[in-house]
């Protein structure tokens, strides 16, 4: 998926303004997910979506990955776009979906399986993929 193609599909999903603030939304959450995800397996996400967005996903490669929750998930993207933890749900809701479109089956279950459960619906997947 190209990189305009993958903002105005978060665009659309969250109902933004403008592209600029799908960026900002699309930044701020993959900036969170690659701290809750392996070294290994952001490497492996970014090395499926477009270039533009590979910045957001550079992590310390000697990091693990950090344990929590899909409300402490939210709190970090609230903090990182200024909004309340329930715009933050739909910012992740929003970004995420359209990444579970951008990225292999494969991949998805890859990220799915290292989060807890209550992530895998932000993907708009009950669980693993087929």
């Amino acid at each position: 998926m190209r990189h305009d193609e993958f903002l105005a599909r978060v665009r659309e999903r969250g109902e933004y303004a403008n592209q600029g603030e799908a960026a900002q939304v699309t930044t701020a959450v993959l900036e969170v997910l690659a701290h809750r995800i392996t070294p290994g397996e952001v490497k492996d996400l970014a090395a499926q979506l477009p270039a533009p967005l590979k910045g957001a996903l550079q992590t310390d490669g000697e990091r693990r990955a950090e344990s929590y929750g899909v409300e402490e998930f939210y709190r970090r993207v609230a903090e990182r776009t200024g909004a309340r933890p329930r715009t933050a749900q739909w910012d992740a809701s929003a970004l995420l979906s359209t990444l579970a479109e951008a990225v292999s089956p494969g991949e998805l279950n890859q990220i799915i399986s290292q989060l807890p459960s209550g992530y895998a619906v932000l993907f708009g997947k009950p669980d693993l993929s087929d």
